[in-house]
């Protein structure tokens, strides 16, 4: 049972914030390089993408700020919880996310991690961030199509 759900890539942690407060246009999958005992804890969930973004420096693509708890039955040689993770790209994918997060202002935002078989992967989107007026539309939005979802399961029943 264990390895149907590693097969169909079931999210280990989600960042449901991020589609709130940036408009994603392309996603992507990366790897992600963890040591030690981090992939025992992110099976267990104890991680938090909430204020963690993604980075091109030096030709490499980075993760900053997730937070992966320490895995209570580790050794002292647990790595620190929020250190920079480098993200498993191509060269040519590395190159172009490099320019247009330069030119056009955009930003790198990870958005789920889970299991593809037996590694962890990372679900980026290149976003850009919504103004307040967006969100508040998109709130109005979300609750017309609620309430006309209502009314017609009011009819039916």
């Amino acid at each position: 049972m264990k390895a149907a759900a590693a097969a169909t890539g079931r999210p280990l942690v989600g960042n449901r914030r991020a589609r709130f407060q940036y408009n994603l246009l392309e996603t992507f999958e990366a790897g992600i390089e963890l040591q030690g005992c981090e992939v025992k804890s992110l099976r267990a969930g104890q991680a938090n993408l909430q204020d963690s973004y993604a980075m091109i420096q030096g030709g490499q693509a980075w993760l900053l700020n997730l937070h992966i708890s320490p895995y209570p039955q580790g050794n002292r040689q647990n790595p620190e919880p929020t250190r920079s993770r480098r993200l498993l790209l191509h060269k040519r994918e590395i190159n172009r996310l490099a320019g247009q997060v330069a030119q056009r202002g955009f930003t790198l935002v990870p958005l789920s991690i889970y299991l593809r078989g037996r590694h962890v992967k990372v679900e980026l989107a290149l976003a850009r961030g919504r103004v307040t007026y967006d969100k508040k539309q998109l709130l109005k939005e979300r609750d017309l199509r609620r309430d006309a979802d209502r009314q017609l399961r009011g009819r039916g029943a």
